[in-house]
């Protein structure tokens, strides 16, 4: 009993929070239903008008878990949608073609980030977000790298840029690809390898035809299964540097990947009921937008609006080499 009543008066304080970030997460979820736009960016923007009361009241604490520990759990949960028979589909020289995208992709901001005096941080946090998974790839990196007072501002920013980026990217790239005439199965793994959210890649997919969506979806599965991977090297690297210092210890494969590598195992050694599975990967949506929410809300737009052209230049750069690339491979090797 004693210990249940400290963990009452523990959540206690967290409720005002967590409820808020939760009604603007299922305000979001509705306009996005209802618009057909991204919810990630409703959740975002609504977020942001809320702010002073993260500043202001009881709020503070329960946003602040909000933006970490519901984070890092939607991020974990995430690992239910792969299998390994699934990525087996894409074939050797597919998955290698992809590893070098995502290697090209973060080097090209690294690369571009002092041409316009940002850090490091800014460079892998975009740089990751736009090779890996959006969004979401964008959380997880953030929630694993060494935080100073420009993080949140930088992870927010981050992720409206990658949501507009990957919507625009929605409409134009099924009709550029179809222009150059490649093939149903071509025009999938093009932009399951090239589009940064998950949810504008299946929509992408899906109006050039079933075979292409089908082959997009798994592409971009294979780059999100690449997640865990590349934050183990960012662990690897901070220890090796200690650019870690003075903010705790660098985990090397921190608790919620641990959560998304387990789940992936799982679903492959055993065949989930599919219920579970749409379940889990909704508890995911779910615990990611009320994440995004609670990030906004951290957020004010004087802070967002001080991140300068150079921030939206260097995302799209990334996304343009990671379009380049991608589009020269296939031109000119035909790995598929």
């Amino acid at each position: 009993m004693p210990k249940l009543t400290d963990l009452h008066t523990r959540a206690k304080p967290l409720l005002p929070g967590l409820m808020l970030s939760a009604t603007i997460a299922a305000a979001a979820s509705f306009l996005g239903a209802h618009y057909g736009a991204p919810v990630m960016l409703f959740a975002l923007l609504l977020g942001m008008a809320f702010n002073f009361m993260h500043t202001e009241g009881p709020c503070g604490a329960g946003v602040d878990f909000a933006a970490k520990f519901v984070l890092r759990l939607g991020v974990g949960l995430l690992g239910i949608r792969i299998a390994v028979e699934d990525l087996a589909q894409i074939g050797l020289s597919g998955a290698a073609l992809l590893v070098g995208l995502i290697a090209a992709t973060i080097a090209t901001g690294f690369i571009a980030a002092p041409l316009f005096n940002r850090q490091w941080r800014f460079a892998l946090l975009t740089g990751g977000s736009v090779a890996i998974c959006g969004a979401s790839a964008a959380l997880a990196i953030a929630a694993v790298i060494p935080h100073n007072d420009k993080t949140e501002r930088n992870t927010l920013f981050t992720v409206m840029a990658v949501t507009a980026l990957s919507t625009i990217a929605m409409v134009v790239y099924p009709l550029l690809f179809g222009l150059l005439g490649f093939s149903e199965v071509e025009q999938g793994f093009l932009i399951g390898a090239t589009i940064h959210d998950v949810a504008q890649v299946v929509g992408a997919g899906f109006t050039v035809s079933d075979t292409a969506g089908e082959t997009a979806t798994i592409t971009k599965l294979f780059r999100v299964a690449m997640l865990p991977v590349v934050l183990v090297v960012i662990g690897l690297v901070l220890r090796a540097s200690g650019a870690g210092q003075g903010s705790g210890r660098v985990a090397l494969l921190p608790w919620f990947m641990v959560l998304f590598l387990a789940l992936v195992v799982l679903g492959s050694i055993v065949e989930l009921p599919v219920l579970l599975v749409e379940q889990v990967n909704t508890l995911s949506r779910i615990c990611l937008v009320t994440a995004i929410a609670a990030l906004g809300v951290k957020t004010s737009l004087k802070a967002l609006a001080a991140v300068g052209p150079g921030h939206m230049a260097i995302v799209v750069m990334e996304t343009l080499v990671l379009l380049t690339l991608a589009l020269s491979a296939l031109l000119l090797f035909h790995p598929l």
